[in-house]
C-alpha cells in the first residue's frame, strides 16, 4: 500500500505520495500540488525543508554527524584514499580500480594544459583583485577555449569534460596565488601526485628547488577530501539549477564559485582568521571573548564553532583536528594568531556552555588554521576550499543531467501592491 500525506486546504483535503529514500528519510512529494489544489504553493525561506533533486551521492545525517560519499563513511576515505580517488567515486559512483585510476590521473594530466592566452587574462587583473573573483572569472574563460558544448549522453564526451575541469583547475588556483603574490605562472610537474603537484604550482620558488613536506602533503590531502561534496549546500544547489538550464560544466563551476564566495558558506574560514586577528588586536584574551560569545547581548558572535546541519559534531572536525595538530607540531610555527586560535579552542571543549549546545569547533575552524600555518593567504583560503569542492560540483552537475533535471524554477508569494492604474508622468 502506498503511504500518503494528506494536506488540507480550506476545508478540502488532498493526498500527496511519500517517497522514502535508503536510509530511511521521508519525503512527500507535492510535485503535483499547484495542479491538484488550483495554484497553492508552499512556502520555504531557504528552502530548509525542501528536497530540490533526488540524489545517490552524498549522504548526510546532522543529528548523529554523520557524511558519506556514496556510501563510503568521510572517516574511512580520510583515512585511507586520496582525493583523486575520491574525486572518481563522486563523480563515476564508485572506487576506481588501480587501472582506472592511473588512466584517470594520466588522463587528467594530459588534459593540464591552460591555453597560454589565459595568461592574459590573468594579467588584466590588479594584483588588489580578490582571488574567488579571478577564479571565477578564470573558470568561466575556459569556455572560450572549450566552445563545444558537452553531449551528455556520451560517455566519452562527459569523461573528456571531467578530465578536462580536474587537470586545468589546479593550475588556475596557482596562478590566482602567484598573481596575487607576484610569482612566475608555473604549470607544475607532471611526475607528482596530484596534491604534490598543486602543493608545487603553488609554492615553488623561481630560484630554489621546492621540497615536498608529506605531512602538508598529507593534511591538504585530508582538507580536499573532507571539502570534496556536502550535499545540496548553497554553491552546489547553485551549479545544479545553473546547469539545469543546459549551461555548460564551465559556466555551471563558475556560478558554484561564486556562490561559495559568500562568508556564510566557503568564506567562513576567512572569517575564522579574521576573527581571530581581532582578538589579537584587542590584546588576545581568549576568555574575555569566551565570555562575549556567551553574552546574549553582545553582538559578538564566535567564528567557527557550531554547524547548522551538523547538531552534534561536525565528523569532518574529529578527523582534521588531528591534522592541525600535527601540521603546527611539524612545523614549529609561532604565531599568536594560532596561539589564540589553539586557547579558543581549549576554551570551548571544557566550557560547560559550549558543550551542552554543542558547539564544537568545526571544519572551518581547523581548515583556516591549517592553511594560516602552511603560509596560504587569508583570502585564498576559499579557493582552496573551491579547490575540494571540484569533484563534488562535477558529480552533481553530471547527475542532474544525466537524469534529465527539469530547469529549476521556484516559486514566490507575491506580497506587492494589487492592481494601480497608471497616471500620465504630469499627474504624479
Amino acid at each position: 500500500m502506498t503511504k500518503k500525506a494528506t494536506l488540507e486546504v480550506n476545508g478540502q483535503k488532498y493526498e500527496f505520495p511519500l517517497s522514502t529514500g535508503t536510509e530511511n528519510e521521508v519525503a512527500i512529494n507535492i510535485n503535483a500540488l499547484r495542479a491538484t489544489t488550483g495554484g497553492v504553493t508552499t512556502i520555504d525561506p531557504g528552502f530548509k525543508n525542501t528536497g530540490s533533486c533526488k540524489s545517490g551521492i552524498t549522504f548526510l545525517d546532522g543529528e548523529k554527524g554523520i557524511l558519506r560519499y556514496r556510501g563510503y563513511s568521510i572517516e574511512e576515505l580520510a583515512e585511507k584514499a586520496n582525493f583523486l580517488e575520491v574525486a572518481y567515486l563522486l563523480i563515476f559512483g564508485e572506487l576506481p580500480t588501480k587501472e582506472e585510476f592511473d588512466k584517470f590521473h594520466a588522463d587528467i594530466k594530459s588534459k593540464s594544459i591552460v591555453d597560454d592566452d589565459i595568461r592574459k587574462i590573468v594579467d588584466a587583473f590588479p594584483k588588489s583583485a580578490h582571488p574567488m573573483g579571478v577564479l571565477s572569472s578564470l573558470t568561466s574563460a575556459l569556455t572560450a577555449f572549450n566552445p563545444t558544448s558537452v553531449n551528455v549522453d556520451s560517455e566519452e564526451d562527459m569523461y573528456k569534460s571531467v578530465v578536462r575541469i580536474l587537470g586545468k583547475f589546479p593550475v588556475l588556483v596557482a596562478w590566482t596565488l602567484r598573481k596575487k603574490e607576484g610569482l612566475p605562472l608555473d604549470y607544475g610537474d607532471n611526475n607528482l601526485g596530484y596534491v604534490q603537484n598543486v602543493l608545487k604550482m603553488m609554492f615553488k620558488k623561481p630560484n630554489e628547488e621546492y621540497q615536498q613536506n608529506p605531512i602538508i602533503v598529507n593534511a591538504l590531502n585530508k582538507l580536499l577530501i573532507l571539502h570534496a561534496d556536502h550535499e545540496q549546500n548553497c554553491s552546489t544547489s547553485t551549479v545544479r539549477i545553473v546547469g539545469s538550464s543546459h549551461a555548460g560544466l564551465f559556466a555551471s563551476l563558475s556560478a558554484g564559485i561564486s556562490a561559495l564566495w559568500g562568508p556564510l558558506h566557503g568564506g567562513a574560514n576567512q572569517a575564522v582568521l579574521e576573527m581571530l586577528e581581532a582578538i589579537k588586536e584587542d590584546g588576545g584574551d581568549t576568555k574575555k571573548y569566551m565570555a562575549k560569545a556567551k553574552d546574549k547581548n553582545d553582538p559578538f558572535r564566535l567564528m567557527g564553532f557550531g554547524h547548522r546541519v551538523y547538531k552534534n559534531f561536525d565528523p569532518r572536525a574529529k578527523i582534521i583536528k588531528v591534522a592541525a595538530d600535527e601540521v603546527l607540531e611539524d612545523l614549529g610555527v609561532e604565531d599568536p594568531i594560532l596561539d589564540i586560535a589553539k586557547g579558543l579552542e581549549q576554551e570551548a571543549l571544557k566550557d560547560s556552555y559550549f558543550v551542552d549546545r554543542k558547539l564544537y569547533p568545526n571544519v572551518d575552524f581547523y581548515s583556516g588554521i591549517i592553511y594560516r600555518a602552511m603560509g596560504i593567504p587569508l583570502d585564498m583560503f576559499t579557493v582552496m576550499f573551491a579547490l575540494g569542492r571540484l569533484p563534488g560540483w562535477i558529480g552533481q552537475w553530471r547527475e542532474m543531467r544525466l537524469n534529465k533535471e527539469p530547469i529549476g524554477r521556484p516559486r514566490q508569494l507575491y506580497v506587492g501592491e494589487t492592481y494601480r492604474q497608471f497616471k500620465p508622468l504630469e499627474k504624479r
